[in-house]
């Protein structure tokens, strides 16, 4: 298998996809910086380029986007270290300049992409909520019958999504994202290293929890099953091992 060059399609017309990545933030919770997490952009990514799709990647404020250090296959903790389709994106320095210099979602026009995908990480926890253009352009592309799809902690940008009806775009929508028991085991995770104390979490608030707050109906594969879920054409994927269901139900949608 190969990444293929991010600038070449096999076809006159391909579908086009836009990427969104969290710019680099700080947790409120632990002070520890976050970002995007790479398997939830490398996967989709993989995915939609074999198919013959073009890829544009943004970030909320533009720029240079951050990993977080768990996502990463060279990381010491070893978490991701079988992760070789993020390993092939980081080592192809053609791929590795798109994170260095996103364009700003601001920028965006609708009319270009067939679809807007917004990747996870911890980061769109602690910034998603003045991320008021994403929003936006988020509700557009869902409002004008494209896809719009957001996975694990990239479904957080759901909780600000507001129709032009003033409704909530996920209220009676069936969708997933990150689970609590998967917060349950991340918390355990980092309070059994002693990273956190036991009276504190690494979220702020629960993607599951607030969903089923606003109305939407949560659904989930089990922990850390690659999960994604459709309706209409809302597509969500449940965590960090959801991109490449989330990039299929994409593709099964929009066709070659």
């Amino acid at each position: 298998m190969s990444l293929r060059d991010p600038n070449v399609s096999n076809k006159r017309n391909p579908k086009r996809i836009a990427m969104v990545l969290a710019n680099p933030a700080t947790s409120t919770t632990t002070g520890w910086p976050v970002g995007f997490w790479w398997s939830e952009l490398t996967h989709p990514y993989f995915a939609f380029t074999e198919a013959g799709y073009e890829v544009e990647i943004f970030s909320p404020a533009g720029g240079k986007c951050e990993a977080d250090g768990m996502s990463d296959p060279r990381d010491a903790s070893g978490y991701s270290a079988s992760d070789l389709i993020s390993m092939g994106f980081i080592h192809t320095p053609s791929l590795m300049a798109l994170i260095e210099n996103t364009q700003p979602v601001s920028e965006l026009d609708v009319a270009r992409f067939d679809a807007l995908v917004v990747a996870g990480g911890q980061s769109p926890m602690f910034s998603f909520e003045k991320a008021t253009a994403l929003h936006a352009k988020f509700v557009a592309f869902y409002e004008a019958g494209k896809i719009a799809s957001a996975l694990c902690h990239g479904v957080a940008l759901l909780r600000y999504a507001t129709l032009s009806n003033g409704e909530l775009l996920a209220k009676g929508k069936t969708v997933t994202g990150f689970a609590n028991v998967e917060e349950d085991f991340a918390d355990n995770a980092v309070w059994g290293m002693g990273a956190l104390p036991r009276d504190k979490h690494l979220m702020p608030w629960r993607i599951e929890d607030q969903l089923n707050k606003l109305g939407a109906n949560y659904v989930q594969g089990g922990l850390w099953r690659g999960f994604a879920v459709r309706d209409g054409n809302l597509i969500t994927g449940q965590q960090n091992f959801s991109g490449s269901e989330t990039a299929a139900l994409i593709v099964e949608t929009l066709g070659r």
